[in-house]
């Protein structure tokens, strides 16, 4: 995997929203914080604009991220936010100038669109907070960030979940939304699982879509092929008026208790708080014991 060059004071990160509208005053306290940091920040013509649902039409948020990915001078891509659209330009945009000169593109949700995306490139991302985590995230979410961005090193730890399976596993870490990752299987963007470490977490699902996921990953030979699982927050979850009878823990265990992998539960990881920063392509080790879970990144 190609690791594009580490951030130094005086670097330029742009912020883009290459899918839903957000609102300016998060955009610019994430762009406070980042000034404190040393970068130059650059918002996006459309990164502020509107489109109904969208932060602007399917055109302007590719001219938007095309740029991005084009001028030599810009070293970071941030997403502004997720929510849907990334997949309607994923495919429409020219990749050669960032296969050319690779730079980070940071984000997660929807953005896993373009994780997936990147990792067929062999190219490192950050999965990591967004404009609304620098208001609401922890520190150590905006601390991995930064950690992530300009080469420092990360240990991520997680206490332990009784539906943890202990043991350690070595691979590239690969994952992100789990509906997002689901609704790509068999197309040509999906993720080579074979050997990996796969990361998921998901907001707002009805517990029996998660569990249809769950078997469509099954069916597909994914659990059989990673090297490791981490479960990140799975919040919000809605259950059915007629109760669906299991809980999200109980129908991730019924795939994967039997692997013979380490699995780590209530991993810092997703829509949370605590939504710390992980490089998606990376070489690391996952250790899962009966105190803690450990990621060394």
């Amino acid at each position: 995997m190609i690791q594009p060059s580490f951030l130094q004071p005086g670097d330029t990160i742009y912020i883009t929203a290459p899918a839903k509208a957000i609102e300016e005053s998060v955009v610019l306290e994430a762009k406070k914080t980042l000034e404190t940091w040393g970068l130059i920040v650059r918002i996006a013509p459309h990164c502020l604009g509107r489109a109904a649902y969208f932060s602007g039409t399917d055109a302007e948020r590719l001219a938007d991220f095309q740029h991005g990915l084009d001028d030599p001078s810009i070293k970071a891509i941030l997403c502004a936010r997720g929510g849907y659209g990334c997949v309607r330009i994923v495919e429409e945009l020219n990749w050669t100038a960032f296969q050319k000169n690779p730079k980070w593109i940071i984000g997660f949700s929807d953005v896993t669109v373009f994780h997936q995306k990147i990792n067929q490139l062999g190219v490192e991302s950050i999965h990591g907070i967004m404009p609304l985590g620098f208001t609401e995230g922890s520190m150590e979410a905006k601390e991995t960030l930064r950690k992530a961005l300009f080469g420092e090193s990360i240990r991520i730890e997680a206490l332990p979940a009784k539906e943890n399976c202990v043991g350690t596993a070595k691979g590239r870490l690969i994952g992100g939304n789990m509906t997002i990752i689901y609704s790509l299987i068999g197309t040509k963007l999906s993720y080579d699982f074979k050997g990996n470490i796969l990361f998921i977490e998901d907001i707002g699902e009805h517990i029996y879509k998660v569990d249809r996921m769950l078997h469509a990953f099954k069916l597909a030979g994914i659990f059989n092929q990673i090297s490791g699982l981490i479960l990140g927050g799975f919040t919000e979850m809605e259950d059915t008026d007629v109760p669906f009878g299991k809980t999200i823990e109980a129908l991730i265990s019924e795939q994967v208790s039997k692997l013979g992998i380490p699995v780590a539960f209530n991993f810092p990881i997703g829509h949370i708080s605590d939504n710390q920063a992980v490089a998606v392509g990376r070489s690391v080790v996952l250790k899962v014991t009966e105190e803690k879970t450990t990621l060394l990144i």
